[in-house]
């Protein structure tokens, strides 16, 4: 809307497809755009002749947020789109608001930026400030109050002792200030007493060649309470089967540790993604549990 304000033309696409969003940054020569690491993910995924068949290089200003990016991703598309890849973290509460330049990523690779709107505080779970380089729960302090309308009691859930707010986030910050996104509190698996947090093993996962998508959560085990599970879109659905799950969870293991190597691997067509590329991982959790439950 802001382009569109000042004169400029803003390209819409009526339905995410990856191969259409090259044809139209090269058709209308498309200086600036905005994604997801969903979409990095899905264009990358494209065939090596497809990706090259489009001009990309009117691209000077590339920004995303809305979910972490997995470091492996981000590297890929820099060698493609070239050094304009720009990144913030932020969220409707409006609270807190980091962003981190191409340049200071190289730098800080997997970071979120630093604060531009309020202040960064990691605390554990007594709300005790933790010192750089340690993990806990990402507090902001300094900007716009937090409010959440006709909702009190989420409020103040959100606030600490101290009056600083949290988004729910888990993360770390480094001896430079720079913010590093860890995962969703309300998506840790907690299993056989470990904390496992699935958007490591997510970023893992989709750099597999088979993998087009993928969601990790806690199921229920009757021995360590939660089992990490993936539940995978493939490349080509035809694929899915015993053997490729097996072929998943090597190459998890490989580069996980034990804990957090998914115990289980199941197949989707598509996952429940709203266009903007959110997941409603919320919803398969439902499902799991609830099939759980009425057996």
């Amino acid at each position: 809307m802001t382009v569109h304000r000042m004169g400029g033309t803003a390209v819409v696409m009526d339905k995410w497809d990856a191969e259409l969003c090259l044809q139209l940054v090269e058709q209308y020569q498309i200086d600036s755009a905005q994604f997801v690491p969903t979409h990095f993910v899905r264009m990358l995924k494209l065939p090596q002749a497809t990706r090259e068949k489009y001009d990309v290089s009117s691209l000077q200003t590339v920004v995303h947020a809305a979910a972490p990016c997995p470091v492996e991703i981000k590297e890929q598309m820099f060698d493609w789109f070239g050094p304009v890849i720009h990144e913030y973290y932020a969220g409707t509460e409006g609270i807190g608001f980091c962003y981190i330049s191409p340049q200071d990523w190289l730098k800080h690779k997997g970071s979120v930026g630093r604060a531009m709107v309020g202040q960064i505080h990691i605390c554990d779970e007594n709300g005790l400030e933790l010192k750089a380089c340690e993990q806990g729960d990402i507090y902001f302090s300094g900007g716009p109050e937090l409010a959440y309308h006709n909702s009190p009691e989420k409020q103040a859930e959100a606030i600490n002792k101290n009056g600083w707010a949290t988004m729910g986030d888990i993360g770390w910050v480094d001896d430079d200030g720079f913010l590093y996104l860890t995962d969703r509190k309300s998506f840790t698996i907690i299993t056989g007493g470990v904390n496992v947090y699935p958007q490591e093993i997510e970023n893992i996962l989709v750099a597999h060649p088979d993998v087009m998508d993928v969601a990790v959560i806690g199921t229920p085990d009757p021995d360590f309470g939660e089992r990490v599970t993936a539940i995978v879109q493939l490349v080509n659905p035809e694929q899915a089967g015993d053997e490729l799950a097996k072929n998943i969870i090597s190459y998890a293991e490989s580069r996980l540790s034990k804990v957090k190597t998914p115990k289980q691997v199941d197949f989707r067509v598509e996952l429940p993604r709203h266009p903007n590329g959110k997941l409603y991982k919320r919803m398969l959790k439902d499902e799991y549990w609830r099939n759980t439950s009425q057996k």
